[in-house]
């Protein structure tokens, strides 16, 4: 009987969880290391305003962003502070609560990003 080649190892006894791209054990992670080091945004700052799975709650979303994680992290920071409000940064997007974008988008003008409202 041979392994199906949709079948791969998810656990090591000797290392813990291993990687999903890579195989190897997360601690040493290749695919980790080189994400990292490239920006997921594309410099085109778009902020919008969406409720989907939120149980009608409205959140105010910025895509677009040409900075690393720790960058995010930092702006989401100024920008929930600015706002008084919460927010996250989840795979490159900033979430911030509640419908912020014309004072998001006069933030982000203010720091220099070329920044545009988007959706309706």
């Amino acid at each position: 009987m041979s392994a199906s080649p949709f079948s791969r190892p998810v656990y090591s006894t000797e290392s813990g969880r291993l990687c999903p791209g890579c195989g190897q054990a997360k601690a040493g992670c290749r695919c980790k290391q080189a994400s990292a080091a490239v920006p997921l945004g594309n410099g085109e700052v778009r902020i919008w305003r969406e409720t989907k799975g939120r149980g009608g709650k409205g959140v105010t979303l910025i895509k677009g962003l040409a900075l690393d994680e720790a960058g995010l992290t930092q702006l989401a920071k100024k920008l929930k502070a600015a706002c008084g409000v919460g927010g996250a940064v989840k795979n490159g997007v900033i979430e911030i609560q509640g419908d912020q974008r014309e004072r998001l988008l006069a933030l982000l003008l203010a720091e220099g990003h070329k920044a545009k409202l988007a959706g309706g």
